[in-house]
């Protein structure tokens, strides 16, 4: 019986052994060996891909009117996506890029208080721009959107995939144009680099699949020594 059992365990072990594959060079991927050096990244790999950046409900903005300290100021977006400054009146700031909104604060001044108004706007600080990391990674929540994010690095902010994580089985959820979409995305295919770390954006909810053979394989080890011990003392 004891033999049934530990045999039982042994297959259940090496099944759920994680085996790691080796890096295959493809058209879309250069393997360089161990003893060599990679070369440095141009330019432009150093540099993301134009990705405005919108205001959002809640965000902090600073915008700067040339000459007119006055009207310099920082500003919180209120709830309804609006802004309000002296002499500017209400505006709606929701889903406009900074220079978007610079330029609609020129347009609110110029001719009547400012000649020729030269107005700077920068994002200080955004919750609106957000990503929902969810499922199995160690701290889940929303996490900011930058220029740069990208799934990797949403899931690395969420301080890595979880014990139980099933790498082939992580969801991105996005709406476009109104209609709600699903991509199904394999961690460990894009860390052997067979296609691209897939880029985020905000609004998007990132989903990590649970894993059953990893909790088996910690409940049977867990389980393993005291299964054991019987067989061993029959033995002696």
């Amino acid at each position: 019986m004891h033999r049934v059992v530990i045999a039982i365990l042994t297959a259940t072990l090496l099944g759920a052994c994680v085996h790691r594959e080796v890096l295959v060079p493809s058209d879309r991927l250069s393997v360089v060996e161990t003893n060599g050096v990679m070369p440095a990244p141009s330019r432009e790999d150093l540099t993301a891909g134009d990705r405005p950046a919108l205001i959002g409900p809640l965000d902090t903005i600073v915008v700067d009117v040339f000459n007119v300290p006055d009207l310099s100021r920082e500003l919180q977006v209120d709830a309804s996506g609006r802004i309000a400054m002296p002499l500017v009146g209400t505006l709606d700031a929701r889903g406009k890029t900074a220079s978007e909104l610079g330029e609609a604060v020129e347009a609110a001044l110029r001719g009547r208080y400012v000649r020729n108004p030269e107005v700077t706007v920068n994002i200080k600080s955004s919750v609106s721009q957000v990503v929902t990391v969810d499922g199995q990674v160690v701290e889940p929540g929303l996490y900011p959107v930058t220029n740069q994010m990208t799934l990797m690095r949403a899931i690395a902010s969420a301080k890595g995939l979880s014990e139980f994580a099933r790498q082939e089985d992580v969801v991105i959820l996005r709406t476009v144009s109104g209609r709600k979409m699903a991509g199904l995305y394999n961690i460990a295919a894009i860390r052997r680099g067979a296609y691209d770390d897939p880029p985020i954006y905000a609004n998007d909810m990132i989903v990590v699949g649970d894993s059953p053979e990893r909790r088996l394989f910690r409940d049977v080890v867990s389980l393993a020594p005291l299964l054991a011990a019987p067989l061993i003392a029959v033995l002696q």
